[in-house]
């Protein structure tokens, strides 16, 4: 059941596939206009939280709720993974309109309205000078501009993203970063952001939802990023380095390693596996 001023509680949810378990006691709560990343390695059950929050795996047990009662009108969603034909004649504002009426059967009627909030979504997302181009031709920071305008153009109250950081450049990630929060103030919107490295969330995050061996800790950054929390998360010693305005999270024995690899590289992150 979801408290006041809640958009999504996940509560005890624990999630098996193929007899094995995935996810266990997952309990977290967003609020309208948070931004929260949903942190943790490759195969921590991040991409299977989002499906079962969006309803495409059902848990075993515990439940979902959102604000409304319904996620068809209230949550955005952008793949970690989309692939298309480069050479596919579908235009960037073509894909955004599909966000209106993809969900449909037939042909959309042509309609002033809803180019018009083809066009604000793309003005939003700052990619109205590339709008007609062939999306395939878009570099990955274009492409995830416009894969979010798509997931917005419908105004949803929650957007979830599923590793959108991926596989782009320092440059593209921070002006990703810095585009959804500035959505999220601006249409009230709450954000779940799943991503690897926390690093380039750590401006803008209001909570953090730390996930490691199908578990969970979750709350502010500050909060959940420590040693004895983040140890008992993983069940064995783990030790938290802040170094350069960074956060780099290492089993204790690395730890020497670890911080020798920041001393040669400042942006080097390495996570425990």
């Amino acid at each position: 059941m979801l408290a006041r001023g809640e958009i999504l509680a996940v509560r005890q949810a624990s999630v098996s596939l193929s007899g094995r378990s995935i996810l266990k006691d997952i309990d977290f709560a967003l609020e309208m206009g948070e931004f929260c990343g949903l942190i943790g390695s490759n195969g921590s059950g991040k991409t299977t939280l989002l499906r079962t929050i969006l309803g495409f795996v059902a848990p075993s047990s515990g439940s979902v709720s959102f604000d409304g009662g319904s996620k068809s009108a209230s949550v955005g969603y952008v793949p970690q993974k989309f692939s298309l034909d480069p050479y596919m004649p579908i235009r960037a504002r073509d894909l955004v309109a599909l966000g209106l009426d993809g969900n449909r059967l037939g042909l959309p009627l042509p309609s002033r309205g809803r180019w018009q909030k083809v066009d604000e979504m793309l003005e939003a997302v700052e990619a109205t000078p590339f709008a007609d181009q062939r999306i395939g031709s878009l570099s990955g920071g274009q492409q995830q501009r416009v894969l979010i305008a798509h997931a917005l153009v419908r105004r949803p109250r929650l957007l979830l993203l599923d590793e959108p950081l991926a596989n782009l450049d320092m440059r593209s990630v921070a002006g990703i970063v810095a585009l959804l929060r500035r959505l999220s103030r601006e249409f009230q919107i709450t954000v779940l952001l799943s991503a690897h490295d926390m690093n380039p969330l750590l401006s803008v995050m209001d909570r953090v939802v730390y996930l490691a061996h199908g578990r969970a800790a979750s709350g502010t950054t500050d909060a959940v990023v420590r040693t004895d929390v983040l140890s008992q998360l993983y069940g064995y010693h783990i030790d938290v380095v802040r170094v350069h305005g960074r956060v780099l999270v290492v089993a204790a024995e690395a730890e020497g390693d670890a911080l020798a690899a920041i001393e040669r590289d400042p942006v080097h992150v390495a996570q425990i596996p």
